[in-house]
């Protein structure tokens, strides 16, 4: 079972990607979502037996290399956290694919486009299943392949291409440090697999490890280094900026990576490694405040977007955000039930959005819409589940999950709890406020492109089921899996899955937390409600009047705090300049003038000169032959007399 959770996706990958143009588009759509939904109910059998029947274990399958003492194998290891992170992917995926069944319908080029989603699955699940850090290593950077041939999908489009090529060489930034943890975990451990890796950790408290010049604690400096490599992968503050331009790929994407795949990566894998960050506070620390900060950074952004896919976007950096903070706290099971119950209605809130891009003949700026609901109900109420989960409504699985998280930076020891804590609320109220301002812009109100508007019609049935099936998980996935993921029952649940330590009471003191604390996020979730209601359906002149009147500050959160600007003067024109110099003074001037190209040049200098001998009269052939003779004739005379 396990081996077909994890390779039907490659099954289909390859089927569609080998023989797409021989079966044709419709039979790709077919085999490769059918197996999809194949791997997605072994997936849900095995939850329920690892989870609840604590049937863990590892398959070892074959291995993979061995070097000296590196001995490499590839296995599927299942535990409960790998069986929470097959039952997103598969679940989310597979949705996915039937979405793009109707999504998708007019693209010529349908195989290749399910084939990618399956090989982006296939990554996934590799990385999630892996029982050893090159492995997880692996999947890590086959989800950056899968994510950049997609959001390049329509290669076509120069912007596109440029999306695909920023998200691809700004996951390298925080995979080069990535990489450079994984060495250092080998050399202080002499092992990459997770079983001993984990067995040596407690050894590495009091070992030192030269970096740059210097002496650092180990765990420190290898937790540092892991979590850079998250920082890309998850989008934090600093290797953000691809996400929002990933939008560029078509919906389903969008939805796949903001959701399921690239962008959990990196909460998963410290979620795996938690035993390692428990030797460093510093670093966890370094997470806390590294995920506070983007969760409040992105939700600013999010409230002066226009672009439909582009808010949603930024909420997910600020909720990926949420993540690191209660990973940053040390309670490592509420971060994974806020990464769960997110993959359902982020899921929902990107499909949700791209039916109503449908039904706008492909329009995506809010400005242009207004008074969908009429148009499109059913679209409209999955919408409205999906942004009612993201602001934590209660009872929702965003209340539960999110508002846990809330609380765990407000019980915390770390020295930045009181700034987790207070960024955290402010970010609720923003998500509260860029979430209704978008339904509001969107489906309600005076229709403003009358011609789309009238034409506006609900997508096909492959896509509003979908919707349907995600708008379950966005309602009830919190109120269900609360107790085993916050509640009494967490440790039972996940075992030896993740950090589980008798010291860590987070999770029993937030049960005991203040009222006024508790209920915080709950006030920040109705007091965002309340403006964008104000200043979007009660007074809708009132935004233009903020913004003219606060013209620096708009244009700072519309230009996105300038982090773009900003690395294109740091990094990006210093780089072209640099590349320019070599290649203009470098390889033209230097390396052609004086090898290649010079050489040849003075060939021909040579050659035409000598040319010139070659005049085709008699007498100076004859005068040349002379010349030679006396010269003979002088060497035999001098010369060989000796």
């Amino acid at each position: 079972m396990y081996y077909a959770i994890v390779f039907l996706p490659l099954v289909g990958f390859l089927i569609a990607g080998l023989f797409g143009r021989m079966i044709g588009p419709r039979a790709s759509e077919l085999v490769t979502t059918g197996l999809l939904f194949v791997a997605a109910f072994f997936a849900w059998i095995v939850f329920f037996q690892t989870a609840f029947g604590g049937h863990d274990g590892t398959v070892e399958l074959f291995t993979w290399f061995a070097s000296g003492g590196l001995d490499v194998k590839w296995a599927i290891r299942v535990d409960t956290l790998t069986a929470v992170m097959l039952i997103l992917v598969t679940t989310v995926s597979s949705l996915v694919h039937l979405y793009s069944m109707g999504y998708m319908h007019e693209d010529p080029s349908r195989p290749r486009f399910f084939a990618y989603l399956s090989l982006f699955t296939f990554a996934m699940l590799t990385l999630v299943t892996s029982d050893n850090l090159v492995q997880l290593f692996f999947g890590w950077e086959g989800v950056g392949l899968a994510s950049y041939l997609l959001i390049g999908f329509w290669y076509d489009k120069p912007s596109a291409c440029a999306a695909a090529m920023k998200a691809f060489i700004v996951n390298r930034v925080g995979d080069f440090g990535f990489a450079l943890g994984i060495f250092a975990v080998y050399m202080m451990t002499g092992s990459v697999s997770f079983e001993q890796v984990f067995a040596s950790a407690p050894a590495l408290m009091d070992k030192n490890i030269l970096f740059l010049g210097h002496e650092w604690h180990a765990p420190t400096i290898i937790c540092l280094l892991l979590f850079i490599g998250a920082m890309g992968k998850s989008a934090q503050l600093g290797l953000h900026t691809w996400l929002p331009d990933a939008m560029e790929g078509p919906t389903p994407v969008s939805a796949l990576i903001h959701a399921a795949t690239m962008v959990t990566a990196g909460v998963f894998m410290v979620a795996r490694l938690s035993p390692l960050f428990e030797l460093s506070p510093t670093a966890l620390n370094v997470v806390m405040f590294v995920g506070a900060s983007t969760a409040f950074f992105a939700a600013t952004i999010g409230c002066v977007q226009n672009d439909i896919k582009r808010v949603i976007a930024y909420s997910t950096c600020s909720q990926l955000g949420y993540m690191f903070v209660a990973l940053g706290t040390g309670a490592y099971s509420v971060g994974v039930f806020h990464l769960l119950t997110h993959g359902f209605f982020k899921a929902l809130l990107f499909l949700a959005a791209g039916s109503v891009i449908h039904a706008m003949h492909h329009e995506q700026d809010m400005r242009h819409m207004g008074g969908l609901w009429r148009k499109i109900p059913f679209t409209y109420a999955t919408m409205m589940i999906g942004g009612l989960a993201l602001t934590g409504f209660p009872f929702t699985a965003g209340y539960f999950s999110k508002d846990a998280i809330i609380e765990t930076a407000f019980v915390s020891h770390s020295p930045f709890s009181t700034y987790a804590w207070t960024l955290t609320v402010a970010a609720a109220a923003l998500t509260s406020f860029y979430t209704w301002r978008q339904m509001f812009m969107t489906f309600h109100g005076h229709p403003h492109d009358h011609h789309h508007y009238e034409h506006a019609h609900e997508s096909p049935l492959t896509m509003l089921i979908a919707l349907g099936v995600l708008s379950v998980g966005a309602i009830f996935a919190g109120m269900i899996l609360y107790p085993y993921f916050v509640g009494h029952d967490v440790d039972h649940f996940f075992r030896e899955a993740i950090f589980m330590g008798p010291e860590n009471k987070i999770l029993e003191e937030i049960h005991h937390i203040p009222g006024w604390a508790k209920w915080a996020p709950t006030v920040m979730m109705a007091m965002g409600f309340a403006i964008a209601y104000w200043m979007y359906v009660v007074n809708p002149a009132i935004p233009k009047g903020l913004a003219k009147r606060n013209d620096g500050l708009y244009r700072f959160l519309l230009n996105k705090w300038y982090f773009d600007e900003l690395y294109d003067f740091l990094f990006v024109r210093p780089t072209k300049w640099v590349g320019t110099f070599l290649w203009k003074q470098g390889d033209v001037r230097v390396i052609d003038g004086y090898g290649p190209n010079g050489v040849s040049a003075r060939v021909v200098d040579v050659t035409n000169r000598v040319v010139r001998l070659q005049s085709g009269y008699l007498y100076h052939y004859a005068f040349v032959m002379l010349v030679g003779v006396a010269a003979l004739i002088t060497w035999f005379m001098f010369g060989g007399a000796h």
